[in-house]
């Protein structure tokens, strides 16, 4: 059976991580092998650079370099075995993110990153990628309330609408890969919608 590889993006509070278990119930009961797995991280080194990122202050660009270094063993651990042998891959964001949050959020050129994603993994991308779109003003006060923020979420909110707005042109480039989630509605209605997508790639 052919693998596939989803993923799941959005900004911090959409709403994207309560609906991954759902979606590997949703597969598993089709008779699918699914790996859960997550960006930054998803490999030992990877998670190692995750802690390095998310709370250590440093420049756009070190950033963005941090991303695609982990995105690289990512690939070559975890999500290229598991589509070798047929396994539904669900990520919890992959580069899409890197445009919005590097690109859209601090600025850097596309361009900049259009070099890394052909260098990484420039004959690999998601087959499907379901993106949470949701206002940031609803947005920040989920996390309000969430755990202790890491330094993205710490961001103003200039800085979560450069980002919602670079993820909805990705999703204008990409429209037939990418499909906008309405993280405002009800969970119940959020996966009706997912189901519906999902049908075609059962």
């Amino acid at each position: 059976m052919q693998g596939l590889f989803i993923t799941l993006e959005g900004v911090d509070g959409a709403g994207k991580s309560s609906h991954l278990d759902w979606l590997a119930a949703w597969f598993s009961a089709r008779g699918r092998v699914v790996r859960m797995t997550r960006e930054p991280g998803g490999t030992p080194v990877g998670e190692q650079l995750r802690e390095i990122v998310l709370h250590e202050p440093m420049h756009a660009e070190t950033e963005a370099l941090i991303m695609f270094a982990a995105r690289r063993e990512h690939i070559e651990q975890v999500i290229r075995p598991a589509l070798a042998k047929g396994e539904v891959v669900i990520s919890d964001r992959f580069t899409d993110a890197s445009f919005a949050y590097q690109c859209g959020g601090r600025g850097l050129p596309d361009a900049r990153l259009e070099v890394l994603e052909s260098w990484v993994h420039a004959d690999l991308n998601p087959d499907l990628t379901l993106l949470f779109d949701l206002p940031t003003e609803i947005a920040a006060r989920r996390l309000a309330t969430a755990r202790s923020p890491d330094r993205f979420e710490r961001e103003k909110g200039d800085f979560h609408a450069r980002v919602r707005a670079a993820y909805l042109r990705r999703a204008e480039r990409h429209p037939v890969r990418i499909r906008v989630i309405d993280g405002s509605r009800s969970l119940e209605d959020v996966r009706a919608q997912l189901a519906g997508i999902l049908e075609s790639w059962a």
